[in-house]
C-alpha cells in the first residue's frame, strides 16, 4: 500500500504504491484516481481502504483532494471549505492544499508528476502539492509555501515522492528549452540520448531556494513496476497519492 510512510512528531505522511486495493487490470489494484475508465465503486473502495489504514481510530479524518489542473492555485482547508462531494471528501480546484486543522488528511495524486508534502511541526501547519513540468513553470511549490506561511509556518520540511526521472521523461527540444528557461536544472538527457526534463530536480531547487529542508523519498515511476506511470502505461494508468495529516 505504501512506497514510503513516516511519522514526524504529530505529523503522519505517506506516498502510496499500486498494491492493496480492489481495482482490476489495468488499474490494479490501489488506483486512487477518480477518472480514466476504472470502476467508480472500485475507486471509492480504494479510498476507503487507504483512509482506514492511514488515519484509523474513533475520529475519522476528512479527506481533502483537488481537481488538479497543472497550475499554481492553492486551496486552504478549514472549517469553511472546500465543499464536500458525494463521497464525503473535501474538494476544490487547484494543485496545492494547506491546513492548520488537525483531523484532515491532505491528498494529491500523481502518475509521473512530483507529489510534495510539507509540514511545520511546531506551527501545526501541513501542505501538499502536485507538480509536473507545468507546475515547475507556474511555481506551485513556492505558492504552497506562501500559503503555509500565511497560516504561521516558518520552519518547513518537505518530502519529495516518487516521480518520473530525467532518464525517462523524453520531451521535444522546444519544450525542454521552455521549461529550462525558467528552471535550468531541469534540462536533462534520457538514457537513450533524447532531450528530457528532470522535474524532480526543478522541484528540489525551488524548495532549497525557499530555505526548506528537503527529504527525498523519490523513485522513478516509469522504472518501478509497483508504481503507476502514465509514461509507461498510457491513458489507462492509475494514480498513486501523497498523503499528510496532523493527528487529532
Amino acid at each position: 500500500m505504501y512506497a514510503a510512510r513516516l511519522t514526524h512528531g504529530p505529523v503522519e505522511l505517506a506516498f502510496t504504491d499500486r498494491h492493496g486495493g480492489v481495482s482490476g487490470a489495468p488499474f490494479d489494484t490501489l488506483n486512487l484516481g477518480w477518472s480514466g475508465g476504472d470502476e467508480p465503486s472500485a475507486m471509492a473502495e480504494n479510498h476507503r481502504l487507504l483512509m482506514a489504514d492511514f488515519a484509523p481510530g474513533d475520529g475519522v479524518d476528512r479527506l481533502a483532494e483537488l481537481g488538479q489542473v497543472h497550475g499554481r492555485d492553492v486551496v486552504r482547508v478549514g472549517p469553511g471549505g472546500p465543499r464536500h462531494d458525494v463521497h464525503g471528501h473535501l474538494h476544490g480546484i487547484g494543485d496545492g492544499l494547506v491546513t492548520a486543522e488537525p483531523g484532515i488528511t491532505l491528498s494529491v495524486r500523481a502518475a509521473d508528476c512530483v507529489p510534495v508534502l510539507f509540514a511545520d511541526e511546531d506551527a501545526g501547519v501541513v501542505g501538499a502539492c502536485h507538480c509536473g513540468r507545468q507546475g515547475v513553470v507556474a511555481g506551485i511549490v513556492p505558492a504552497t509555501l506562501t500559503a503555509m506561511r500565511e497560516l504561521g509556518a516558518a520552519d518547513v520540511t518537505a518530502w519529495v515522492g516518487p516521480h518520473v526521472c530525467g532518464r525517462c521523461y523524453e520531451v521535444p527540444q522546444d519544450l525542454q528549452d521552455d521549461v529550462a528557461a525558467i528552471e535550468p536544472i531541469t534540462r536533462a538527457t534520457t538514457s537513450w540520448g533524447a532531450p528530457s526534463l528532470d522535474v524532480g530536480a526543478g522541484v528540489r531547487a525551488q524548495l532549497q531556494r525557499e530555505g526548506v529542508e528537503v527529504v527525498d523519498l523519490s523513485r522513478c515511476t516509469r522504472e518501478s513496476a509497483d508504481l503507476f506511470s502514465y509514461r509507461r502505461e498510457g491513458p489507462r494508468s492509475g494514480r498513486q497519492a501523497g498523503l499528510i495529516r496532523r493527528r487529532p
